[in-house]
């Protein structure tokens, strides 16, 4: 039986011109060797599996090969290239830095590097993971580096750069390797598979590729491992099975049911998700990836990012067009915040079936969807309330007075205020109802309030324009009546008016809350213990004063600062005074004063 040797290996490049996806550099390194002008050191820094190690090896081959080709090539056929095929060269030497990274193994590197070449013109020392090597040893590396023989070159590789000593770095020149793009992974896996005279379809080698993550030689080993499942029939289906990869038909059936806001069927695909083994954590990340697919697919300039099969990117152009840009994008937002909150979540089924919720009734405007057909929202509460109370008051019966925010929010509401007293009397309360009463009508507030930069925005208070807003103020409260107020009428108010404030107001709405304002007459009285927050608090008096004016349709109220502040006083106590302070704490200490015959005094 023949031995098998790995794709990674087998097909492991030998000249420039086999490396995939990493096309500048090798012509930087071709260019380097044509012209003669050779660094005594290079940093090859870059992911797994993407050339590094594979192109030192060819660097290190071709300026030692005695007839190199006008491409920059070996010409495999001197003695110097000989000797490397055959892996018996004197002139290359590598050195694994994770398994000898001590200062003995950097001493006998540097023995070495003092010999001259006997066949060929340099030496070349490629050290792999370089940053695994020890401080110690990286200073006594150091020297040599920087000012090595003619006839010696080295060659560092490392998958982290950020660990490589700067004095390191600054001796070298570097050379950045990026990772292998999908299309060019899929295009060699499809040669390799021509070779082996294996049948795979394409979509199952996007899925390889995209499983390798950019590295070519994690793919050729899935690749192998592929071959041997399907007995050399690569198919998609087969593929995915191997892989534990969730199909995207599951993501695409998945965005057809948010777009009809069907949150059972949802949550029922979901239950089946988890019962084929596959983790919520992996498929909410998936699904933000799907979300963002099908955002780039939706113009021509960025279908180019989607990197997928041809029959897959069609699958996405026609579901893209049956979404709204902002759909897409608030779908993608609250798939990012659940992936976030994941790890931490003590019920994670309970946090992806909430996001998947929240993501069929996430259109909240009749454009959303492309269909045109309009969105499924939740109501707000109060709406059927609004509703059943128009209801219930007579056609030609029409109320006295407006209803006071007491009577709107407060459960404390006063009953029968048809005939309300007027503006500076104490309210009443009538024990009895009316036999006729008009049911007052539930209102939402309105805000329409602009202090500074705008009530709500992210200017906030601005006094430059305090005289202006003034103006605005009197003529918005010119029309308001004087109606009685209370004080749980004003806390309540006082909250709402917390909870309009902007994020970045977030801690003054935070002090707010904690305040207990408290109702004399007309004046709302705030007390604060220090002086810092009764600035804070005057500065956005004019802002307060308008808000509660308008919500409690009184024009006399006005908010009065008032700093309290709290002052511990430390008393002095003599030694006397402290030894009767502890006998009346502990009795004992009497009986063992008297057992002792002391006297304190």
């Amino acid at each position: 039986m023949e031995d098998f040797i790995v794709s990674a290996r087998k097909y492991r490049p030998a000249t420039f011109d086999t490396v995939v996806g990493q096309k500048a550099l090798i012509v930087t390194l071709k260019n380097a060797i044509l012209t003669g002008k050779l660094a005594h050191a290079y940093l090859f820094c870059g992911p797994r599996g993407v050339g590094k190690t594979t192109s030192a090896r060819i660097f290190a081959k071709s300026i030692n090969c005695e007839h190199l080709t006008p491409e920059g090539e070996a010409c495999n056929e001197c003695e110097s290239c000989r000797a490397f095929n055959e892996q018996r060269s004197l002139n290359i030497h590598e050195l694994d830095a994770a398994s000898n990274n001590s200062v003995d193994d950097i001493r006998e590197l540097i023995d070495q590097v003092r010999i001259p070449p006997q066949v060929g013109r340099y030496k070349v020392f490629i050290i792999d993971e370089v940053h695994m090597l020890s401080a110690a040893a990286f200073n006594a590396f150091l020297k040599t580096l920087e000012e090595p023989p003619r006839h010696a070159i080295f060659i560092l590789a490392t998958t982290e750069r950020h660990k490589v000593l700067p004095t390191i770095l600054s001796r070298c020149q570097i050379y950045d390797f990026t990772r292998i793009e999908l299309n060019d992974i899929v295009e060699h896996l499809a040669k390799v598979a021509a070779n082996e005279g294996v049948t795979a379809e394409e979509a199952a080698l996007h899925v390889i590729a995209q499983k390798a993550d950019g590295g070519m030689r994690d793919a050729l080993s899935l690749f192998d491992q592929m071959v041997s499942y399907t007995q050399g029939n690569l198919t998609y289906q087969g593929v995915i099975g191997n892989l534990n990869i969730l199909d995207y038909d599951y993501y695409f059936r998945f965005t057809d049911l948010f777009i009809e806001h069907k949150i059972s069927e949802s949550m029922l695909l979901f239950d089946e998700v988890l019962r084929r083994g596959f983790d919520g954590g992996n498929f909410i990340t998936n699904l933000t990836s799907h979300f963002r697919d099908l955002l780039v697919s939706r113009e021509p300039a960025t279908l180019q990012l989607l990197q997928v099969s041809a029959d897959v990117r069609e699958r996405y152009q026609r579901q893209a067009q049956q979404v709204s840009e902002r759909y897409l994008i608030h779908a993608i937002k609250l798939c990012n915040d659940c992936d976030l909150n994941y790890r931490v979540s003590k019920n994670k089924r309970l946090l992806v079936e909430l996001t998947l919720i929240q993501l069929s009734q996430l259109t909240g405007e009749p454009d959303e969807l492309g269909s045109g057909r309009g969105p499924k929202r939740l109501k707000p509460l109060f709406q059927k309330a609004v509703a059943t109370a128009s209801a219930m008051q007579p056609n030609n019966s029409k109320p006295a007075s407006q209803p006071t925010p007491q009577q709107q929010m407060a459960p404390t509401a006063t009953v029968g205020t048809a005939n309300a007293p007027s503006a500076g009397a104490a309210p009443t309360v009538s024990t009895t109802a009316a036999p006729q009463r008009a049911t007052p009508t539930l209102k939402r507030p309105r805000v329409s309030i602009h202090v500074g930069g705008g009530m709500g925005t992210a200017e906030g208070y601005d006094g430059r324009n305090a005289a202006q807003q003034q103006e605005r103020n009197v003529s918005v409260e010119s029309d308001i009546p004087d109606l009685p107020i209370s004080e749980d009428g004003v806390r309540i108010c006082w909250k709402q008016f917390a909870a309009t404030l902007p994020k970045e107001q977030a801690a003054m709405a935070s002090r707010l809350t904690i305040l207990r304002p408290v109702l004399q007459e007309h004046i709302v009285k705030v007390v604060v213990d220090n002086r810092m927050v009764a600035d804070d608090l005057i500065a956005m008096r004019s802002q307060m004063e308008t808000y509660l004016r308008q919500q409690l349709q009184n024009r006399q109220l006005r908010i009065d600062v008032v700093v309290e502040e709290t002052q511990k006083i430390h008393q002095i106590y003599s030694r006397v005074e402290q030894f009767q302070l502890l006998e009346e704490r502990y009795p004992v200490l009497t009986k063992l004063k008297m057992a002792l015959d002391l006297d304190l005094s």
